[in-house]
């Protein structure tokens, strides 16, 4: 996972408009584009020698490509608005963050079936949005196949496929209600959760994109 930072020093002036501006309308628009995870919007306290009032916005994103998809597709128009409308009122410049990791409390005993057929197999997702390695099995989703559509044009979904023989190979995972909630924030609203019935006799969450396959 990658944080896009932005630090921008605001002239006070202008100061309550754009922090309005910023919550409502901007980081909303940001997050629209269906790139980032989550922002994290905060004041640094410091006492600029230059003057102004400093923010930084933190935008999470899964990886390099939904980043530079962004870059491409998106940021351009962003940042043009916000010169439009605040001009050289404000200076900002951006940084790329690598996390390393991202340490959690302890969470409540596990009690969820999560069937996995993508990117949370991976140990580094699975660091960033659990806090440590998962162990699982190996099982399969019957009557389901891997869907031609991506989602986003980027991530794999699977669809209802009854003829199917194989059904999709993944690995479950046990893990805690709280999990299970992180787990949502992590996929976001281009795919929804659903109860399945696993080759196992395991009954396990799946996420499912909402795709039109």
């Amino acid at each position: 996972m990658l944080i896009y930072n932005v630090t921008i020093n605001v002239e006070e002036t202008v100061k309550d408009a754009w922090v309005s501006w910023m919550v409502k309308t901007h980081i909303p628009d940001v997050l629209a584009t269906g790139k980032f995870l989550e922002a994290t919007m905060t004041r640094v306290l410091v006492d600029e020698e230059m003057g102004g009032i400093t923010y930084s916005v933190q935008y999470k994103v899964k990886n390099r490509e939904t980043l530079d998809l962004y870059y491409q597709n998106d940021a351009e128009r962003l940042r043009n608005e916000t010169i439009k409308r605040f001009g050289n009122s404000l200076v900002a410049f951006r940084t790329e963050l690598e996390v390393v990791t991202i340490e959690k409390p302890l969470v409540a005993s596990a009690t969820e079936y999560l069937f996995t057929y993508g990117t949370l197999q991976d140990k580094e997702v699975q660091q960033m949005v659990f806090s440590r390695i998962l162990k699982g099995n190996k099982d399969h989703l019957k009557e389901h196949t891997i869907s031609k559509e991506l989602v986003g044009g980027l991530y794999p979904t699977v669809r209802s496929s009854p003829q199917s023989v194989k059904g999709v190979p993944g690995i479950v995972y046990i893990i805690s209600k709280d999990e299970l909630q992180r787990v949502d924030v992590y996929e976001g609203d281009a795919y929804f959760r659903k109860k399945v019935m696993l080759s196992s006799g395991t009954e396990a969450w799946v996420y499912l994109g909402k795709t039109k396959s």
